[in-house]
């Protein structure tokens, strides 16, 4: 069996077995469920000030629509990596990677260490939307380039971020936060990045103290688990610096979507004899302890949907997490299979399907397909969802909403 076929196996048998073989991989065609209304076209302003109406559709996210056959996921394949340093540069190579060490089985690790005194914090009021992505691409143009460069530039349908995709994984069950996600379409690709909402603005600027600390918290986790090569141990002395990163590049196909998307990699394996990248990649979660079932029910029915999402996506086969106390001591370690997620949360009443997520996924990019129509960077789709509504979008030229960079177009109009 090619590994491409094989991941649906590997990751959700129990879904497959409750669907023929022949609906899992044949290459269906989902239809979005449309409905029509009235909104208005926008050009510089937002739609409420347009004086053209438009007819246009919205995309549903009940569930209830998207229970049906899991649709076909390859493989996912790293086609590269790049590095982010302390002061946030590029680099096109793995300078930043860092390597999982096993800890005791009950170990003390306390997340408040350093917060005063060894915490450099990236500006989350600079917005980068898809510029790293976009530094990767033309730095590795001749490895993604497309074979039918009339039909467009890069062999990919879509490129974004792992975390805009995760966030589409999970909209069905969310409840809380809405997003927005804008769109253009430039030689033949959809590239997609996100627009900060009015909501998640006036969290962050009003986030408290202790918000700010357990944040921390996630970053010192991974400065326990990790270290800078395969010889050396973790360093929790050391600086937090949450500007680095290292990410993943990786390509895949959804259906008839072919996807291009990057995402941020804690840490892998340090044996030499692992698997392939992304294989060989562990995701690395803090969460606080569990005492009673009520609590560990609640980990299946809320946590464990984003990390499954997360780390599904890009092909990352497990997550390491820690269990904290309420002073952020970490007491206990458990690690979790991405493919085993699925028959974990098979008891828990009302819970939520990977099949669902994914169905609704595959149906959103076929209606950004279908909407992005006018291959033009300085015109951008935004698509907005607020929980219990609807799917909508508006129009905007040569708007606050345009986000590739003059570079990048240039530079793949040469090309």
């Amino acid at each position: 069996m090619n590994p491409h076929s094989s991941y649906q196996h590997r990751h959700l048998k129990r879904e497959m077995a409750e669907a023929s073989e022949r609906s899992h991989y044949q290459n269906k065609r989902f239809k979005p469920n449309l409905h029509h209304q009235h909104l208005s076209e926008s050009g510089h302003t937002r739609p409420s000030h347009s004086h053209h109406e438009a007819r246009f559709t919205t995309l549903s996210t009940r569930k209830e629509l998207y229970e049906k056959d899991f649709p076909l996921y390859k493989q996912p394949v790293e086609v590269g990596c790049f590095s982010l340093d302390s002061k946030r540069r590029f680099f096109n190579d793995q300078r930043q990677l860092r390597y999982y060490t096993e800890p005791e089985s009950n170990p003390s690790f306390d997340l408040r260490d350093g917060y005063k005194d060894r915490y450099v914090k990236r500006d989350e009021k600079v917005k980068e939307k898809l510029d790293h992505i976009l530094r990767w691409i033309i730095s590795n143009k001749a490895k993604i380039i497309s074979k039918d460069p009339s039909k467009c530039a890069i062999d990919a349908d879509f490129v974004t971020w792992r975390g805009h995709l995760t966030k589409l994984l999970t909209t069905p069950y969310e409840n809380r936060e809405g997003w927005l996600l804008a769109a253009c379409r430039f030689r033949g690709t959809v590239y997609i990045s996100e627009v900060e909402t009015e909501a998640a603005r006036r969290d962050r600027d009003n986030r408290t103290e202790r918000h700010s600390e357990m944040m921390y918290w996630g970053y010192k986790f991974e400065q326990y688990m990790c270290a800078d090569d395969t010889h050396s141990a973790p360093d929790p002395g050391g600086v937090v610096n949450t500007n680095e990163a290292f990410c993943t590049v990786v390509k895949t196909r959804l259906a008839d979507h072919k996807l291009m998307f990057s995402g941020e990699v804690d840490c892998r394996v340090k044996d030499s004899k692992a698997p392939d990248p992304p294989a060989c990649y562990i995701e690395l979660k803090t969460s606080a302890e569990i005492c009673t079932p009520k609590q560990r029910s609640n980990l299946h029915r809320f946590k464990l949907l984003k990390w499954w999402a997360q780390s599904f996506l890009p092909g990352v086969p497990q997550v390491v997490a820690g269990f904290r106390d309420h002073e952020g001591v970490v007491v206990k370690i458990e690690t979790f299979h991405i493919s085993k997620i699925s028959q974990l949360i098979k008891g828990e009443y009302n819970c939520w399907k990977p099949t669902v997520c994914m169905n609704f996924c595959n149906n959103f990019l076929a209606f950004v397909k279908q909407v992005v129509s006018e291959d033009n960077p300085s015109v951008v789709y935004l698509f907005e969802w607020e929980p219990q509504r609807d799917v909508t979008y508006t129009i905007h030229r040569d708007s606050q909403y345009c986000f590739l960079p003059e570079w990048y177009v240039e530079e793949i109009t040469r090309t």
